[in-house]
This record gives C-alpha cells, structure tokens and sequence, in this order.
C-alpha cells in the first residue's frame, strides 16, 4: 500500500544512526550544492605527505616534487593556523598565559615586590626569571601567542569573508533529486497545478523573509521552489572575529601607548601633569613624555563618612576629593568632585580617586624654641579604621644645644579614634577623626638622605642616628593629643602635634588610548556570538510534479546547518499554511477510506511518480 505523509509531519532516522555522518556523505552524492556551503569554513581535502604526487625521474624531476612538497607543506600550515580549531585554542593559550601575571607580581606593576619575591623565593625567582614570568605581557612566548592568534583571525576572516559575499549575491541552490532524504520532511497530493503550487510557495516563503527562487528541474526532477534564510548566522560569525581583532589591536595600542601614574595630594598642594611630579610611573614602549596632556589641579578639601553602627560599623559610605582643575597652561579654573569610579576626564586623560588618609600637622622647635619645621606629614594607613604609620624627618634648619647641626627623625604611629589609656594596643577603633592620637618615638644624627641613594619617605633609616633617651635610658617616646608637646630630652628641642589634622588623596592618572575601542570590540563580540549561536541557517524546497494520474505531488523538506529541533517545526508551519493553498485531494483519501472499509489494504488510485513508499 502506498502512503502519503500528512501536511506538517517530518521524518526523522533510524535509531543508531548519525544523521551528520548520513548528510555528510549524502552531500556529496546526492546534495550536490543544496547541501553545501551552509558554512563559510573552508574545507582541507588533502592530507599530509600527498602534496608533491609522483616524482618523475632525475633532477628535475625531484626539483619538482619538492617544490610541490613544500608549496603544500605551507598550504596545509596555513590552512591549519587559520582554522576555527587552531583560533579557539590561541584564544585559550592567551587566556591561561595571562594568570601568571595576575598570581606573580609584575615588573612594570611593582618593581619592589618583585624584588622581594626573588629574595624570598631563591629557587622560584631564578626560575620565573627565565621564563619571563615576572613580565608576563612583554615576554617573547606570549607576545607569539598574540600575534599567531591576530594572524589566524585576519587568515580566518579574509577568505570567509568573500565567500559569504559570494554566497549573498548567488541564488539559492536547486533541490536534490531525492527530498525525502532530507532530515526534515512532508509530502500530500493536491488537485492544484503545480505553478499554481509553486507560486504560493514563492510567495509564502518570501512572506516569512526567506531568500527565495524559482528554479528549473532536471529530467524527472521537475521545477521547484529554493528558499534559504539565516544569513545573519554567518554575518554574526564574520562580525565576532572581526570584532576580536578590533580588541587585540585596541590592547596592543593601549599596551604600547599608555601612560599610568600615581600621586600623593595632601589637602592645600596641587599637581602638574608632567613627568616630574608623579610619584611612580610607567609607559608603554611607543609612549613619549611629550604626548602628556597639559593640566593640572589642586585638592582643596576631602570629604568622607562611615557607617555608625550595625554589622558594617565603620564601612564607607562616602569618599569624595573636591579639587579645582584647569586645562591646559593657562586654562580658566573649574570646581568639580572626584570620587571612586567617577574619575576627572581631561583631555584625554583620568584621574581616579584609589585611596585616602590623614596627615597630622606637627611643629618642630630648637632648644632656643626658634621653629625649625611645621609640616603636614602622610602617613600610610595598615588597617580599615585608619591606624597609620610613617615618618617625620627634619632635614634642614635644627641645631643642637651646642650649635651643631643635625637631622632629627621621629617615627610616627597614629590612631584617628583612640580606644583609651589602658585598653589594649594603639589601634584605631574607627576610621573618623573622634579621638586622633598620635605616638613618636624621637632619633637624632643622619638621615642617611645626602649619600644620593633613594629611600622610602614613609621609613626611617636608623643605622647613622642615635636614640633620644629617656630617664631611664631607654627610647624617648609620647603618645600625644591635638595641641600638645613632646620636649626632647636635654633641652634639645619640641615637637607639638597640631591641631590642624589635614587629609590626603592618592590619585591614578592614567592615559589608555585604545579603551574605546576595546569597549567597542568586546560589546561588538558579545553581539556576534549571540547571532552566530542563536540564529540557525537553514534551507527550504518546495517540489510540486503532477503525476501520471493527474494528481499533484507536493514535497516539502528543510536543511539546517546544524541539528536543531525547530527545522522540523518550522517547516510543519510552512506545510501547513501551503496546505491551506493547495489542499489534498479529495478522491485520494476517499479512495483511501473505501478501500479500508472493504479490507482491501491495497487502494485503486495508482500513486504519482515522486511519493514517497
């Protein structure tokens, strides 16, 4: 008995079968060019050790084969380094490269944590030395890495770039010979002609914004309807590469032409954005000290508030640096707020707000009590609620009781909020100034400051100072409050905490010119994945053959690129409003039905060539 399948039903394999394997071989025996080109990805026919052939006798003919060899040898090499597999696995490299530089410290971060992992480690420094560890981002093996991935991209893109170009301005491809092969698929006979078919396929499938053709059958195979859609599948592929280009070179010019700095504003002084007045600083290779943009600014006050009670006592709610900037050499003044993700953006610059302290104002007197020194003095906070430590040195203008002169150092220890005489350590109990205390313990000689090696202003060098002593014998040291004095021993001089506690700002001013594009190409990239994931490229035909009974053989049958339950779905609805247009004939299912009724399980009408048994 012959059978038609019902308008919007689909056929699916048998089990155990790989419908992939099955569409692979099928296309290239039967699909011919309906199932080709559903990707842009070229496809390498030819394997290893088959590029020179046969060798022809003597020297040239072995010159020959050689050449031949090599040529395929760079082809293949070629083809694989600019192959989908090889781009995702550069990808990975890079990506698993780039954690030894977020887990070892970094030379062009912080050249003194490198130098003290190296003398802490004396096994792994040397070791991490030599493979470029502590300069992860400028090393030889992941500048390769980089490049061959920027290479395989462009040589990805390029070649699939115009084959999909090609493939918008073609027409869809004709319709196998065998429909029924086809993963998704539906037949029905209908009384209407098969132009009559034709055209309301024509127009269905360019009504759901299919690219649709009509196209001319071969022998038996008649005309039919060729319609394909999904495009933006392979243009979301196209635009996701060209996209991580975009943010490789955006990384690469920001690698070679940023700038980053950093400064220590105490409240009242101000900054000049030239090399001079950065604390630290780095560059990229390509940057010049010329391209810094011309401003400056001055911090004129900080303001901050914490949480007061409950679980998050003492978090912060507010840090904010009021500065008044200009731009240029003599730009007009302009008032504005820094705070923390909210940097000043000048001239292609920014400066961030990235941390906050004190800085105790204190005056320094001779033994004549003449003011040698009044200074608001940084000092570095080691804990959330503000406890400080740092240093206060005296370089010039103190003389001892005998004329002589000499630097004095004290080292400093401060506590915003005091917890009390008697209870426990010198640590603040919160991060505002209620109840500022400050601790120094006094040294007399040299600072060591005119032998033109650097040091650290937050540390005291001792080896070339002597204590002051109290009675005692041990080292001089007072805890002191707002307003009060230290005298040194001896009648050698004072020390007096002002009450005039200032705040400091650190600020990053940084200049990252390729941060744009890098933006750009990141949120460019999401948006090609998600087409190229979500959008399926698929293919629809629609044959219609009258048979020799005079009835109309409709086809129906889809291709997709990949397995994807919604083909079978998609072309159900498709069928079905086809069906509406040209519905089955009438006399088929009678005959059908009559025949049943009488047990004959083999019907009168003779079926049309092209169903499907």
């Amino acid at each position: 008995m012959s059978k038609t399948e019902a308008p919007g039903t689909s056929r699916t394999d048998a089990p155990g079968t790989s419908r992939t394997e099955a569409l692979d071989e099928q296309s290239e025996s039967e699909l011919g060019a309906a199932g080709s080109q559903l990707s842009t990805a070229p496809v390498d026919r030819v394997v290893p050790g088959s590029f020179g052939g046969k060798r022809a006798p003597g020297v040239t003919g072995w010159l020959a084969w050689t050449g031949r060899e090599a040529t395929g040898w760079v082809r293949w090499m070629w083809r694989q380094l600019t192959s989908m597999r090889v781009a995702l696995l550069l990808l990975l490299l890079l990506s698993l490269g780039a954690i030894p530089g977020s887990l070892i410290p970094q030379t062009g971060i912080d050249e003194l944590k490198v130098q003290d992992f190296k003398k802490a480690h004396t096994t792994l420094g040397p070791l991490y030395e030599k493979f470029q560890l502590f300069d992860v981002y400028s090393s030889v093996w992941f500048s390769a890495i980089y490049i061959l991935l920027f290479i395989s991209l462009i040589g990805c893109i390029v070649p699939r770039t115009w084959q999909f170009v090609g493939q918008l301005r073609g027409r869809p491809p004709a319709a196998p010979k065998r429909l029924d092969r086809l993963p998704a698929y539906t037949t029905w006979r209908t009384e209407a002609g098969p132009d009559e078919v034709h055209e309301a396929a024509l127009g269905l499938l360019k009504g759901r914004r299919f690219r649709a053709d009509l196209t001319a059958g071969k022998g038996a195979s008649g005309a039919s309807v060729a319609a394909e859609k999904g495009y933006l599948r392979e243009a979301g592929n196209l635009f996701f590469h060209v996209s991580l280009i975009v943010l490789l070179v955006a990384f690469a010019v920001g690698a070679l032409f940023k700038s980053e700095g950093g400064k220590l504003i105490v409240q009242g002084d101000g900054f000049s954005n030239t090399l001079t007045q950065y604390d630290n600083f780095k560059s990229g290779n390509l940057f010049n000290t010329d391209d810094l943009a011309p401003f400056s600014f001055k911090l004129d006050s900080f303001e901050s508030s914490f949480e007061r009670k409950g679980p998050e006592k003492g978090t912060a709610r507010t840090y904010r640096a009021n500065v008044t900037y200009s731009e240029g050499v003599d730009g007009p003044e302009k008032k504005t707020s820094i705070e923390v993700n909210k940097p000043l953006e000048v001239d292609g610059s920014k400066v961030y707000l990235i941390g906050q302290g004190y800085a105790p104002t204190v005056t320094v007197r001779d033994g004549k009590g003449k003011v040698v020194s009044t200074q608001s003095v940084p000092l570095l906070p080691i804990d959330s609620n503000g406890t400080a430590t740092g240093a206060i040195k005296v370089l010039d203008g103190y003389r001892d009781k005998n004329g002589k002169k000499e630097q004095l150092g004290f080292n400093a220890f401060f506590v915003p909020t005091f917890a009390g005489h008697g209870k426990g350590n010198m640590f603040s109990q919160f991060p505002a100034l209620d109840f500022p205390v400050l601790a120094l313990s006094a040294y007399h000689g040299s600072l060591g400051v005119d032998s033109g090696l650097p040091q650290n202003v937050y540390q005291l060098d001792t080896s070339k100072m002597a204590k002051f002593k109290d009675s005692k014998g041990e080292l001089f040291k007072q805890r002191l409050v707002p307003g009060q004095t230290m005298k040194l021993p001896n009648g050698a001089g004072s020390i007096t905490f002002e009450k005039d506690i200032k705040r400091w700002a650190t600020f990053q001013i940084s200049q990252q010119p390729g941060s744009m594009w890098a933006l750009v190409g990141a949120i460019s990239a999401i948006v090609g994945l998600a087409g190229s994931l979500f959008i399926q490229r698929r293919r629809v035909w629609v044959r219609a053959v009258r048979g020799a009974d005079g009835v109309t053989v409709v086809e129906m049958a889809g291709l997709g690129r990949s397995e994807s339950a919604k083909l079978p779905e998609e072309l159900g609805h498709l069928a079905a409003h086809l069906h509406e247009k040209a519905p089955s004939a009438p006399d088929q299912d009678h005959a059908v039905h009559a025949d049943a009724a009488h047990g004959d399980s083999t019907p009168d009408v003779v079926p049309a060539e092209g169903a499907e048994k």
